[in-house]
């Protein structure tokens, strides 16, 4: 193979993946098969399943047990809006969004105390094995997942206050930023890490879709000065979902 040229595997797959774009292989039809693969390219078995490989794992094909391997249907993105500014007191962009009538949102939450493993330990600033607050959500935009996110407050800071829990108590559901205030302690910065990488199965079984299917995890962690107060991890899945930043320039 001369330099800079593609493996065979990876030509099949881009004259597949082009076929899939332009509508001559559209949602729910089903891919050539291995064999006539392997005929129309003039390429080996192995080559014939490696480009299959590749677009299962781009999220493009499907396959069906005992039937074989389809197209799948690609839906238009939605967006979620993260936002530096603060509207409707200080709900969550996600409480936010569900503000406009047009959108049918709803959420799910379970709070329980565990002990904190050592790299939420690490983002909060504890010890490995510190009590935390654990919150698991789970958002959805008319009966479709659309996201969830598990977060962790270190028991040191909330433990025996009104905010504790925090979808329960006198402030319950009302952000990080206010149920903090409400215990003396001022929260004034945000930091947020973003990346991609294939769906955990236990992800999937919530939010939809496939083990290796492509998500966007969201590694947030507000701060009161230097100290860490709360970190979580959004979970949004990438194929149905991008996540837009709105943010104020001071």
């Amino acid at each position: 193979m001369a330099f800079g040229e593609q493996p065979a595997y990876l030509r099949v797959a881009d004259d597949l993946r082009q076929q899939i774009a332009d509508g001559t292989l559209p949602p729910h039809t089903r891919l050539p098969s291995q064999a006539s693969i392997r005929s129309t390219y003039g390429v080996s078995d192995t080559v014939a399943l490696e480009a299959r490989k590749v677009l299962m794992a781009e999220g493009l094909v499907e396959g069906r047990s005992g039937s074989g391997t389809y197209v799948r249907e690609r839906p238009v993105p939605r967006t979620i809006t993260r936002s530096g500014y603060r509207t409707l007191g200080d709900c969550t962009p996600f409480r936010q969004e569900q503000a406009d009538e047009r959108v049918r949102g709803t959420w799910e939450a379970r709070s329980e105390r565990v002990e904190a493993a050592p790299g939420i330990a690490e983002r909060l600033g504890i010890d490995a094995g510190e009590p935390v607050m654990c919150t698991r959500y789970v958002f959805r935009v008319g009966t479709e997942p659309a996201m969830s996110s598990t977060s962790w407050e270190p028991l040191r800071l909330t433990g025996r206050t009104p905010v504790m829990l925090p979808e329960q108590g006198p402030l319950a559901g009302r952000g990080v930023v206010e149920r903090m205030a409400a215990i003396d302690v001022i929260v004034d910065n945000v930091a947020e890490e973003v990346e991609a990488r294939p769906a955990l199965a236990a992800e999937a079984r919530v939010l939809g879709g496939l083990p290796g299917h492509p998500v966007l995890v969201v590694s947030r962690t507000y701060r009161a000065g230097c100290l860490p107060v709360e970190t979580a991890d959004v979970v949004v899945p990438a194929d149905r979902f991008r996540v837009a930043y709105h943010l104020p320039v001071r």
